[in-house]
């Protein structure tokens, strides 16, 4: 025989609260299951059956209206595999960034070797990439022409160049 559910005043009540201001099935067959077993001494097992869910539900229906309160929750998500905190990595990319302001040409695999020496075991380039992304770091295409590039000397050669260019006889 299982054991019966101690449900206390205050849990009917909340469930009680709950039934009256419900908007959905759900919402309603969550306070009833709570009641019909804390008011009426009913088993989880005969309560899932009148309300067609299953016997696990029953309990945790129980446990939202007992937590209805608690704020506090732990909620799932985060990062839970971080091989570094977010200021550490700030600190790392902080050697980069100097470099990158100064006009110098950085490159994803050389910040990825940095990153690997760092942590002491291989990472998968895909780290590096949601690393520079999760700091706002982005890809600058370079400039198309080049810094001694002199556009009137371009233009003079396109008006004074020959239309056909022929091979070296």
């Amino acid at each position: 025989m299982s054991r019966q559910a101690n449900i206390g005043k205050e849990e009917i009540e909340r469930a009680k609260q709950m039934r009256d201001q419900s908007t959905s099935i759900t919402q309603y067959r969550k306070s009833l299951s709570v009641i019909l077993i804390g008011k009426l001494g009913l088993t989880a097992d005969l309560v899932s059956e009148i309300l067609g869910v299953s016997r696990r539900t029953i309990f945790r229906s129980r446990d939202e209206i007992r937590n209805l309160d608690v704020t506090d929750n732990k909620l799932w998500g985060g990062r839970r595999h971080c091989s570094m905190t977010v200021e550490e990595e700030e600190e790392f990319l902080k050697k980069w960034e100097n470099l990158a302001t100064g006009g110098g040409i950085l490159t994803v695999p050389s910040i990825h070797a940095a990153l690997v020496e760092r942590l002491g075991h291989d990472v998968p380039m895909s780290t590096t990439y949601r690393l520079l992304a999760r700091h706002g770091w982005r890809k600058i295409q370079p400039d198309t022409k080049h810094p001694k590039s002199d556009p009137a000397l371009q233009d003079e050669f396109k008006k004074n160049s020959p239309k056909k260019w022929l091979p070296p006889a």
